[in-house]
């Protein structure tokens, strides 16, 4: 199966998800954040720079929950991201 690449708006919206989780994990050691929401320190710091534009879902509602962070907030500011990309407006 080929998989479909990645569109701009995609890759756009992982890094902004990046750093969304990166700010919410503030000084917390990165390993321990990967620990506690069961996914590899590797994974922890792609999803963070963006290099995993496409998280699983289970993931990203893994380190919400260790991050405390609300999936419904999350989910409006990648919204919010969305209406403030310029790419994103033309559509």
């Amino acid at each position: 199966m080929v998989r479909t690449p990645l569109t701009d708006e995609q890759r756009d919206r992982g890094r902004a998800l990046g750093q969304i989780l990166r700010a919410a994990r503030g000084s917390r050691p990165a390993a321990a954040v990967a620990h506690e929401a069961g996914i590899s320190l590797d994974t922890l710091r792609k999803i963070e720079r963006g290099a995993i534009a496409v998280p699983a879902f289970f993931t990203v509602a893994s380190l919400a929950r260790v991050l405390d962070l609300d999936l419904t907030t999350l989910a409006a500011n990648l919204s919010e991201f969305d209406r403030t990309t310029p790419d994103a407006a033309a559509s």
